[in-house]
């Protein structure tokens, strides 16, 4: 059964700008990225894709997404200043924008971080009064709305190792909301994104990171707890 949709959701968030869309939408995939990355980045390449291209400098877009990824919440007053406030804080970063991408959502983000050694790509789409969708990270397929709390396995597609990390959340006590797996191909790396109703305990989290198969852990409460 497909979830509902609450009044709050078609109402909209708290924000600041004109638009759910062009502004809350946008900060919240940024501040995504933001956990993704595990913390600012020092260099962001962003690309706004299809309607975004055209109307992200007018609509604010520009300034929701550097807000987001200083990790600025969606009625931060200082989201007006974030272009400036950015370059005061060392992050540097410059837009693309692409007109028509048929295949994409029509409001798409592309976000090309960089933190010291480490990198992340990621692909966002903000679907309307704020809610977003995480299409894909790193090249992997993940369609989450980081509005649960959310776990990244990327590991060694090794068989039996979805139900192994599902039985070791039960036994945290997690509830499994959604839970999808993207791979590079057969007996390649894999994603495993699982989105769930509450939290993971710090072993937990340790226990599998401990695993010999598993590359990559990355764990995002509610991003707007």
């Amino acid at each position: 059964m497909a979830e509902k949709s609450s009044v709050f959701d078609m109402i909209g968030p708290v924000m600041i700008g004109p638009s759910s869309s062009h502004t809350a939408g946008v900060v919240r995939i940024a501040r995504t990225a933001y956990r993704l990355l595990g913390g600012r980045p020092d260099e962001a390449e962003i690309t706004f894709y299809n309607s975004f291209a055209r109307t992200y400098e007018g609509h604010g877009s520009d300034r929701a997404i550097i807000a987001g990824l200083l990790d600025f919440k969606t009625d931060d007053k200082r989201i007006k200043e974030a272009l400036d406030l950015a370059r005061e804080a060392g992050l540097e970063y410059r837009f693309k924008s692409v007109g028509n991408a048929s295949t994409l959502h029509p409001n798409t983000i592309k976000l090309v971080l960089r933190k010291g050694d480490e990198t992340l790509d990621v692909i966002g789409e903000s679907r309307g009064g704020g809610l977003i969708n995480i299409a894909e990270v790193n090249g992997f397929k993940a369609d989450f709305g980081a509005n649960a709390h959310t776990v990244i396995i990327t590991a060694d597609d090794v068989k039996g190792s979805i139900a192994f990390i599902a039985d070791v959340l039960a036994h945290d006590d997690c509830n499994i909301a959604t839970m999808s797996v993207s791979r590079k191909g057969r007996n390649d790396m894999a994603c495993l994104v699982i989105e769930m109703d509450s939290g993971i305990k710090a072993v937990t989290l340790a226990y599998i990171r401990s695993l010999s198969w598993v590359k990559q852990v990355i764990y995002i409460p509610d991003i707007d707890c």
